[in-house]
Protein backbone atom coordinates (compact mmCIF):
# COMPACT_ATOMS: atom_id res chain seq x y z
CA UNK A 1 0.00 0.00 0.00
CA UNK A 2 1.36 3.28 -1.01
CA UNK A 3 0.50 6.88 -1.01
CA UNK A 4 1.93 8.49 -4.34
CA UNK A 5 1.25 12.36 -5.04
CA UNK A 6 4.39 13.26 -7.00
CA UNK A 7 7.46 12.02 -8.51
CA UNK A 8 9.57 13.23 -5.28
CA UNK A 9 6.88 10.61 -2.61
CA UNK A 10 7.60 7.84 -5.41
CA UNK A 11 10.98 7.68 -5.22
CA UNK A 12 10.78 8.59 -0.92
CA UNK A 13 8.87 5.00 -1.32
CA UNK A 14 10.70 3.56 -3.72
CA UNK A 15 14.06 4.33 -1.49
CA UNK A 16 12.14 3.17 2.05
CA UNK A 17 11.22 0.16 0.52
CA UNK A 18 14.30 -0.86 -1.29
CA UNK A 19 15.96 -0.58 2.31
CA UNK A 20 12.86 -2.81 4.17
CA UNK A 21 14.06 -5.65 1.24
CA UNK A 22 17.48 -5.25 1.36
CA UNK A 23 18.40 -4.32 4.93
CA UNK A 24 15.18 -5.26 7.47
CA UNK A 25 14.41 -8.56 5.91
CA UNK A 26 17.53 -8.83 3.21
CA UNK A 27 19.29 -8.67 6.47
CA UNK A 28 16.79 -10.23 8.48
CA UNK A 29 16.87 -7.20 11.00
CA UNK A 30 13.35 -7.55 11.63
CA UNK A 31 12.24 -11.64 11.09
CA UNK A 32 8.58 -10.36 11.28
CA UNK A 33 8.99 -7.77 8.38
CA UNK A 34 8.94 -10.34 5.01
CA UNK A 35 5.41 -12.03 6.46
CA UNK A 36 3.64 -8.44 6.62
CA UNK A 37 5.50 -7.06 3.34
CA UNK A 38 5.09 -9.87 0.99
CA UNK A 39 0.83 -9.61 1.73
CA UNK A 40 1.15 -5.98 1.15
CA UNK A 41 0.05 -4.68 4.51
CA UNK A 42 2.50 -2.24 4.72
CA UNK A 43 1.22 1.42 4.07
CA UNK A 44 3.76 4.15 3.30
CA UNK A 45 3.03 7.39 3.45
CA UNK A 46 5.32 10.67 3.27
CA UNK A 47 4.58 13.57 5.58
CA UNK A 48 5.85 17.07 3.95
CA UNK A 49 5.72 17.86 7.23
CA UNK A 50 9.12 19.65 8.47
CA UNK A 51 7.90 20.95 12.18
CA UNK A 52 6.42 18.71 15.14
CA UNK A 53 2.96 20.01 15.52
CA UNK A 54 2.10 18.82 11.35
CA UNK A 55 3.95 16.07 11.68
CA UNK A 56 1.72 14.95 14.75
CA UNK A 57 -1.29 15.95 12.47
CA UNK A 58 0.13 13.63 9.75
CA UNK A 59 0.72 10.70 12.30
CA UNK A 60 -2.74 11.18 14.26
CA UNK A 61 -4.47 10.63 10.63
CA UNK A 62 -2.06 7.90 9.99
CA UNK A 63 -2.75 6.18 13.79
CA UNK A 64 -6.34 6.65 13.10
CA UNK A 65 -6.19 4.93 9.70
CA UNK A 66 -4.23 1.67 10.70
CA UNK A 67 -6.63 1.37 13.60
CA UNK A 68 -9.98 1.45 11.44
CA UNK A 69 -8.53 -0.92 8.83
CA UNK A 70 -9.05 -4.51 9.35
CA UNK A 71 -5.13 -6.26 9.52
CA UNK A 72 -5.42 -8.55 7.33
CA UNK A 73 -5.12 -5.59 4.88
CA UNK A 74 -3.16 -2.97 6.58
CA UNK A 75 -0.78 -4.62 9.59
CA UNK A 76 1.51 -1.81 9.70
CA UNK A 77 2.48 1.87 8.53
CA UNK A 78 5.79 3.42 7.89
CA UNK A 79 4.98 7.41 8.22
CA UNK A 80 8.19 8.98 5.98
CA UNK A 81 9.20 12.61 6.93
CA UNK A 82 11.71 13.29 3.98
CA UNK A 83 11.68 16.97 4.26
CA UNK A 84 13.21 17.88 7.45
CA UNK A 85 13.80 16.55 11.08
CA UNK A 86 17.18 16.09 10.00
CA UNK A 87 18.61 16.17 13.59
CA UNK A 88 18.39 12.83 15.24
CA UNK A 89 18.13 13.77 19.02
CA UNK A 90 15.03 16.45 17.86
CA UNK A 91 13.48 13.47 15.74
CA UNK A 92 14.03 11.17 18.82
CA UNK A 93 12.38 14.03 21.04
CA UNK A 94 9.05 13.87 18.76
CA UNK A 95 8.49 10.31 20.03
CA UNK A 96 7.34 11.68 23.69
CA UNK A 97 4.58 13.69 21.73
CA UNK A 98 3.75 11.07 19.89
CA UNK A 99 3.54 8.64 23.00
CA UNK A 100 1.12 11.18 24.57
CA UNK A 101 -0.84 11.37 21.49
CA UNK A 102 -1.72 7.46 21.60
CA UNK A 103 -2.81 8.15 24.79
CA UNK A 104 -5.13 11.03 23.72
CA UNK A 105 -6.26 8.52 21.10
CA UNK A 106 -6.58 5.99 24.00
CA UNK A 107 -4.53 3.41 21.40
CA UNK A 108 -1.62 3.06 24.22
CA UNK A 109 -1.55 -0.79 24.50
CA UNK A 110 -2.78 -0.61 21.20
CA UNK A 111 -0.55 0.60 19.16
CA UNK A 112 2.36 1.50 19.45
CA UNK A 113 5.39 3.69 17.37
CA UNK A 114 8.82 3.23 16.72
CA UNK A 115 11.29 5.70 15.23
CA UNK A 116 13.78 5.00 12.69
CA UNK A 117 16.58 7.97 11.40
CA UNK A 118 19.54 8.41 8.98
CA UNK A 119 21.74 9.67 12.17
CA UNK A 120 20.41 6.97 14.54
CA UNK A 121 22.16 6.50 17.71
CA UNK A 122 21.71 4.35 20.44
CA UNK A 123 22.75 5.42 23.48
CA UNK A 124 26.30 4.96 25.04
CA UNK A 125 27.44 4.13 21.42
CA UNK A 126 29.53 6.67 19.20
CA UNK A 127 27.69 8.26 16.05
CA UNK A 128 29.48 6.20 13.58
CA UNK A 129 29.12 2.85 15.30
CA UNK A 130 27.91 0.09 12.79
CA UNK A 131 25.03 -0.94 15.38
CA UNK A 132 23.04 2.07 14.83
CA UNK A 133 22.43 1.01 11.95
CA UNK A 134 19.85 -1.31 12.57
CA UNK A 135 17.79 1.43 12.91
CA UNK A 136 19.15 4.13 10.02
CA UNK A 137 16.24 4.35 7.42
CA UNK A 138 16.87 6.18 5.05
CA UNK A 139 14.89 9.54 5.89
CA UNK A 140 13.17 9.96 9.45
CA UNK A 141 10.79 7.38 9.94
CA UNK A 142 7.86 6.62 12.52
CA UNK A 143 7.23 2.93 12.16
CA UNK A 144 3.47 2.26 13.05
CA UNK A 145 2.80 -1.54 14.43
CA UNK A 146 -0.14 -3.37 16.70
CA UNK A 147 0.59 -4.17 19.84
CA UNK A 148 -1.65 -7.50 19.12
CA UNK A 149 0.51 -8.27 15.99
CA UNK A 150 4.24 -7.39 17.90
CA UNK A 151 3.13 -10.04 20.25
CA UNK A 152 1.45 -12.63 18.27
CA UNK A 153 4.97 -12.40 16.17
CA UNK A 154 7.61 -12.35 19.39
CA UNK A 155 5.38 -15.84 20.33
CA UNK A 156 5.83 -17.45 17.00
CA UNK A 157 9.92 -16.61 17.13
CA UNK A 158 11.71 -18.45 19.17
CA UNK A 159 14.09 -16.58 21.47
CA UNK A 160 12.77 -12.84 20.36
CA UNK A 161 14.70 -11.56 23.27
CA UNK A 162 17.89 -12.15 20.91
CA UNK A 163 17.04 -10.73 17.82
CA UNK A 164 18.47 -7.35 19.34
CA UNK A 165 22.36 -9.51 20.08
CA UNK A 166 21.89 -11.06 17.08
CA UNK A 167 21.41 -7.91 14.81
CA UNK A 168 24.64 -5.86 16.65
CA UNK A 169 26.32 -9.52 15.81
CA UNK A 170 25.00 -8.76 11.93
CA UNK A 171 26.05 -5.48 11.70
CA UNK A 172 29.59 -6.03 12.98
CA UNK A 173 30.55 -8.63 10.29
CA UNK A 174 28.79 -6.48 7.71
CA UNK A 175 30.68 -3.57 8.50
CA UNK A 176 30.53 -0.13 7.48
CA UNK A 177 31.69 -1.17 3.57
CA UNK A 178 29.13 -3.79 3.64
CA UNK A 179 25.97 -1.34 4.75
CA UNK A 180 27.56 0.64 1.69
CA UNK A 181 27.34 -2.20 -0.76
CA UNK A 182 23.30 -2.37 -0.07
CA UNK A 183 23.04 1.10 -1.35
CA UNK A 184 19.70 1.67 1.01
CA UNK A 185 20.52 5.01 1.33
CA UNK A 186 18.11 8.36 0.60
CA UNK A 187 18.68 9.18 -3.39
CA UNK A 188 16.76 12.18 -3.51
CA UNK A 189 18.06 15.68 -3.81
CA UNK A 190 15.89 16.13 -0.90
CA UNK A 191 17.50 13.68 1.41
CA UNK A 192 19.13 14.48 4.31
CA UNK A 193 23.22 15.75 4.09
Amino acid sequence: MNELTDPHDALVIADTQRWVQRAVIGLNLCPFAKSVEVKKQVRYVVSHATRTKPLLVDLKRELLELIATDPAILDTTLLVAPDGFSDFLEFNELLDRADKLLVELDLDGVLQIASLHPQYQFADTEPDDITNFTNRAPYPTLHLLREESVDRAVAAFPNAEAIYETNMQTMQELGPDGWAALGVNASTPKALA
